[in-house]
């Protein structure tokens, strides 16, 4: 049995397929870890949404910003944007089955020395605290009443945190923590503008990985989201958005021996 870590899918079905005949995966015996983000921007994100699906416990997955924009588009909260790929979802005759079953993803995954998280973690945040605060979230989102927390979530203030807030305020901070950061001050302070390379960093700020003395680095933290950082291993970080939608590559990385795979992307 093995483990295999995957980046940013964002609609790549056809990428996504060489790679798991590359890696040979077996889903009898076999685990996937799906980092978000798996529909939107490519070609053919309908498909790879009913391939998670069915997959059943072979794939674990949590919820990137793209797929919580489909959920919100389903919704009737937002509106297709320039460059979005998802209406053959939104046409599709099981579109609503596949929206309830994507509500009831995690926002937050832990199992061992290893967790999953799309973005990233704030600097306060233990492992156990960030499971605590995304089953707030995830919560919220399979209640019969989700839309009303749609409508609440988008936004990017408050972008810190603090243990007395409520509400939305709250879970919109754990969102946006979890599906958009990249970036933050020592004192957790986000900044959603920013999406180039380490070397482009606004003064400031750090990538959320590198804060001092993070409550979350005893544990080697999974995620995606910066495609403009490419795949990047350290001890206690493994991010593998290596930008398959933009011509870059899909990569997934085997947790057990750390072997990295990677295929070419059209883009």
């Amino acid at each position: 049995m093995a483990t295999y870590a995957i980046g940013d899918l964002q609609g790549c079905y056809p990428s996504f397929q060489q790679l798991l005949e590359l890696i040979q995966f077996n889903p009898r015996e076999d685990k996937l870890w799906l980092v978000g983000d798996i529909v939107n921007r490519g070609p053919d994100s309908l498909s790879l949404l009913r391939y998670v699906k069915q997959a059943g416990d072979a794939v674990v997955m949590v919820l990137g910003n793209h797929d919580l924009h489909l959920l919100m588009v389903a919704a009737g909260l937002a509106k297709n944007r320039r460059g979005d790929t998802i209406q053959a979802i939104l046409d599709a005759p099981d579109c609503n089955d596949l929206m309830f079953w994507l509500r009831h993803q995690k926002l937050f995954y832990s199992d061992g020395d290893y967790a999953m998280v799309h973005a990233g973690l704030l600097p306060g945040w233990s492992i156990e605290k960030a499971s605590q605060l995304a089953q707030e979230v995830e919560k919220a989102l399979q209640q019969s009443n989700y839309q009303e927390t749609f409508s609440e979530i988008y936004g990017n203030e408050p972008n810190y945190w603090r243990d007395d807030w409520m509400g939305y305020e709250r879970l919109r901070v754990i969102i946006n923590a979890m599906t958009r950061m990249r970036v933050c001050s020592v004192a957790g302070h986000m900044s959603f503008a920013f999406k180039g390379d380490m070397a482009a960093i606004p003064a400031g700020y750090l990538p959320w990985f590198n804060i001092p003395e993070r409550a979350s680095q005893n544990a080697t933290i999974v995620c995606g989201h910066w495609s403009a950082l490419g795949l990047h291993v350290t001890d206690n970080l493994i991010a593998l958005d290596s930008g398959c939608v933009w011509g870059g590559q899909l990569t997934a990385i085997r947790l057990e021996d750390r072997k990295v795979f990677q295929i070419p992307c059209a883009g």
